[in-house]
């Protein structure tokens, strides 16, 4: 009985390993630059009905648009056709896999912390 159970939790294991999704962040500057905060949510509404995208920010300080997305169900050229779409021109900063642990904000290992 034993060994059945040490089986089944190994199996069980080793198929959340195998399930484990490959999130990537992908990091991007448009033009236009984005500089309103309507034009921001305008972006991150119309991200969010891309298959995939796990989530959007749109930096208005650095005028970067960082999205989240998983890897598997999505490529960085649909997300970057999408804001073509919108009208956006974008250049690709960075489009790497996600780290282990995501920041609470998306963008740095900084937290949101309640004042």
């Amino acid at each position: 009985m034993k060994k059945i159970l040490l089986t089944m939790a190994a199996a069980l294991l080793m198929g959340t390993t195998a399930m484990a999704k490959d999130v990537k962040v992908l990091v991007m500057s448009t033009s236009p630059a984005v500089e309103k905060a309507e034009d921001g949510t305008k972006i991150k509404d119309n991200l969010r009905l891309t298959a995939g995208v796990k989530r959007v920010k749109a930096d208005l300080t650095s005028q970067k648009i960082i999205v989240i997305y998983d890897a598997d169900k999505t490529a960085s050229k649909n997300i970057l056709a999408a804001m073509k779409k919108m009208g956006y021109e974008t250049t690709v900063i960075s489009d790497e896999k996600a780290p282990e642990k995501l920041p609470v904000d998306g963008t740095s290992g900084a937290s949101k912390q309640k004042k």
